[in-house]
């Protein structure tokens, strides 16, 4: 779709009622999948999928309404998360008792808000500019463009997506096989573990980002857990209790306490040469924006539709009055005018930052996998530094000063990686940039205003396993206990420094040799944030984005050899996007039961799984179903 076409409808009342319900059903359930089982949903292909249904039954609906949805949609899901990998090591601090309505709505509405604004100025750099793929922002597009047109690319996507559904049902609800393909053992104190998560979606994310990504992400993941687990045993760095544990939770543990703080080290230093890097595009952004506001020429037709975003004055004045109450809030947190304003700008400085970052890193390896966690620990070391500079290293308050800090970063982060995959959609679609940052902006308050209820009827109901609120079925909440112990840590002295400092360095290296790979015309290059989310990252969901990679590069090479015009694997991604919206439908079904149990007595009915082989074997055809999708013709039918 071009800009010298006539323009569709976007925001109308019936996509604007449905893109808010579903964000606030989306943020609903991902607070829970996300306390539960520490991961959450990605929600931009389940509300394409389910805005797609409802809209159909108007006689009026086109592919730009219900991209709108899916963008105010997946808004809630992002801003959950970021909410529950923060909020509740409030309570665990012993610093909240339940979760402040006021508190929580305001912090996280700001937090949401701010993560829009910084994602406005980056756009053209990250989704023009730069060369990445956004898998799941390309995946929504399709199924978007797919469901509107029928057709053969439809059919494509809906076996794809039936496959892929199966799979996680026979998986993760049936409980017929194991999730992970493991091997560990000892080699003397030391453990060597290796494995692979046996999902369809991040095999079709692998083939969606290409080889060179794919390779980057595995060989940050492989250097982790082949060569750094095992030197710490080897050098006597091991968690407390290794004698007792097995191999592979001793590689774990040593993974959680200390290697994974290469990834958090090299992210800080990777995420500030992002900026650097992006320096000049995102000054052009800012500077044409203004232009564009203040030029009578350059508002009219002059500007694009599709390149028209939120004019640049309104993204100051916002940011300008976002600041005000974050620093009144801080103040009455912390009641130190010369402690609350450093909070405030190292707030907004850090949350540009990591905003930046987390965008990019969706843009490598998609929402679902993008380390929102590691950049929120990188926040709350950096503000930590300076509150114990400010405050002192006893100072009572330090520790939850900090999450405060990290909580409105990570809601930012959270929404950044999120409007960028959804951006990323929208300019595949010809969708007008303005109108999807308002509905991200509608999306992200609706959720801010049920967030909170949601975690008090949570911690009411359930409690956090390890807390005095723990009751039966405890919610694990691991991100918000790790963010906890982070800034305890960082209070105490006993972060694992050396480590954060090993992956500066990583950092630095992968840095100098990308820019000698520049200077040489390589076609292959090493950006930073991909081995550094590789560090940081489980290797299970390193493998298969790298087994994916490696179809994407044999499909390539076939399509070369038969000289075919066709860009290479279009039906491999319409097969991909199939795959992954699939496993994320089923993935929200199955979060039900597991919140309303009386409901899942159907689960599990499998009894102990039969090992990971027959994931592994079906995996594999699915893998070669992929393969042969992409060189299939897909044709459209008439547009409806």
């Amino acid at each position: 779709m071009s800009d010298s076409g006539p323009s569709l409808p976007e925001i109308t009342i019936k996509a604007c009622v449905l893109g808010v319900v579903l964000s606030v059903i989306l943020a609903a359930a991902n607070a829970y999948l996300g306390l539960f089982a520490g991961m959450t949903v990605s929600a931009s292909i389940p509300a394409a999928v389910v805005s797609l249904g409802v809209l159909r039954l108007f006689r009026r609906s086109n592919v730009l309404e219900n991209n709108i949805v899916q963008t105010a949609a997946s808004a809630g899901e992002s801003l959950a998360a970021g909410v529950i990998f923060t909020f509740p090591a409030l309570v665990m601090l012993g610093v909240w008792e339940d979760f402040d309505y006021v508190w929580v709505t305001v912090l996280a509405g700001l937090g949401g808000l701010l993560g829009v604004l910084f994602t406005i100025p980056l756009r053209r750099s990250l989704i023009l500019e730069a060369d990445l793929r956004f898998p799941e922002g390309i995946a929504t597009a399709e199924v978007l463009k797919a469901g509107q047109a029928g057709g053969s690319g439809l059919r494509q996507i809906g076996l794809a997506s039936l496959a892929g559904g199966l799979f996680k049902l026979g998986e993760s609800g049936v409980g017929l096989w194991s999730s992970t393909l493991t091997a560990a053992g000892r080699v003397g104190s030391s453990a060597v573990a290796f494995g692979s998560l046996l999902s369809p979606a991040l095999l079709s994310v692998g083939y969606i980002v290409g080889l060179n990504t794919a390779v980057l992400i595995f060989l940050g993941g492989a250097a982790n857990w082949l060569i750094a687990i095992p030197l710490c045993g080897a050098v006597g760095v091991a968690p407390a209790g290794a004698a007792e544990m097995t191999a592979a939770e001793l590689a774990g543990a040593t993974w959680s306490q200390y290697t994974r703080y290469i990834g958090v080290g090299g992210m800080l230093v990777g995420g500030l040469w992002s900026i650097v890097k992006m320096r000049r595009s995102i000054l052009v952004g800012v500077r044409s924006g203004l232009r564009a506001y203040r030029g009578a020429a350059a508002r009219g037709e002059a500007v694009p539709r599709v390149e028209r975003d939120v004019p640049m004055k309104w993204v100051l004045i916002l940011l300008a009055g976002s600041a005000v109450p974050l620093f009144a809030l801080y103040q009455v947190f912390v009641a130190d005018v010369f402690v609350s304003l450093p909070m405030a700008v190292l707030m907004l400085v850090a949350g540009f930052l990591f905003s930046a970052v987390a965008a990019y890193m969706a843009g490598v390896v998609g929402s679902s996998n993008n380390p929102i966690s590691g950049v929120t620990i990188a926040t709350i070391v950096a503000a930590s530094l300076l509150l114990v500079l400010l405050m002192g290293s006893g100072a009572a308050g330090g520790p939850a000063a900090a999450i405060v800090i990290g909580g409105v970063v990570c809601c930012a982060a959270a929404i950044a990686g999120d409007n960028m995959q959804d951006l990323k959609a929208g300019h595949v679609l010809g969708a007008t940039p303005w109108k999807q940052q308002v509905m991200q902006i509608v999306g992200t308050l609706s959720a801010a205003l049920v967030v909170a209820p949601v975690l008090s009827l949570l911690l009411n109901a359930y409690g956090f396993q390890g807390h005095a609120s723990a009751k039966d079925g405890a919610l694990a909440a691991p991100q918000a206990g790790l963010m906890a112990s982070v800034a305890n840590g960082a209070f105490a002295g006993d972060l694992p420094w050396a480590f954060i400092a090993a992956g500066m360095g990583v950092a630095v290296g992968v840095i100098v040799l990308d820019e000698v790979l520049a200077a040489r015309g390589s076609a292959f290059r090493t950006p930073v944030l991909a081995v550094t989310i590789g560090f940081y990252l489980p290797v299970e969901l390193s493998v298969p984005i790298f087994l994916g990679g490696l179809i994407h590069e044999a499909i390539r090479r076939r399509r070369g050899r038969a000289g075919a015009h066709e860009p290479p694997g279009r039906g491999g991604v319409l097969f991909a996007s199939g795959l992954i919206t699939g496993e994320a439908l089923m993935g929200i079904v199955l979060a039900v039961p597991a919140a309303v149990p009386e409901w899942g007595g159907w689960m599990g009915l499998a009894g102990e799984p039969a090992g990971a082989w027959p994931g592994a074997v079906l995996l594999a055809g699915l893998g070669g179903w992929l393969y042969a999708a992409a060189g299939k013709p897909t044709t459209p039918s008439a547009q409806n």
